[in-house]
Parts: C-alpha cells; sequence; structure tokens
C-alpha cells in the first residue's frame, strides 16, 4: 500500500473537519435518519429511494423469439431501433382480442 507524503493536503491535519474517532464512529447514524429528525417523515420519505432501477407501468417482457436470420438481418440493417421496429409490426398484425 502506497503512503502518502507529508506535501499531500489530504495527509495534513484539519481543524474544521477533523478525523473521526471509533466511539464517533460507533455512534455514526445515517444522514436519511437526521433529516426525518429535522423535517419530518414526508421529507425523508421524499428522498428515500428504493433499491434498483424504479419500475415502469408499461414493461417489456424479455422472451426468447426464433425468427428467421434473412428478417433479422433485414431490421438489423435499418439501424437502431429495430427491436421497436418489429414490435410495432406485430402490434399491428395482433389478433383483435374482443373476440
Amino acid at each position: 500500500m502506497k503512503t502518502k507524503s507529508k506535501n499531500d493536503p489530504a495527509s495534513r491535519p484539519d481543524e474544521e473537519n477533523p478525523e473521526w474517532t471509533p466511539e464517533e464512529m460507533r455512534h455514526a447514524r445515517p444522514a436519511l435518519d437526521l433529516v426525518g429528525q429535522v423535517f419530518g417523515t414526508a421529507a425523508a420519505t421524499a428522498l428515500r429511494r428504493g433499491r434498483g432501477r424504479p419500475e415502469k407501468p408499461d414493461r417489456k417482457v424479455n422472451l426468447t423469439l426464433r425468427i428467421d436470420p434473412d428478417v433479422l438481418e433485414a431490421y438489423r440493417h435499418e439501424g437502431k431501433g429495430w427491436q421497436t421496429r418489429i414490435n410495432q409490426v406485430l402490434r399491428e398484425h395482433m389478433p383483435d382480442r374482443r373476440r
């Protein structure tokens, strides 16, 4: 591991931002807890983020579809958005659901 030199600003003591002691580390809490105490639970809830990517209301389904190589190549050759174009064609030829 590389040691810091005395000329490195990060290695110099900083009176405005002293290094935490082990006791301070044990008593540390997440900042979001403090937001709830200071600004109320509504503010903390608004700032809290769920895990992962937010779910979209019109989520697509991931599936494997077998199509002929020449059909795939024709759509890919059209460039970016080829999957969306295939989806549009399938939607236009979708059976009527009212039957």
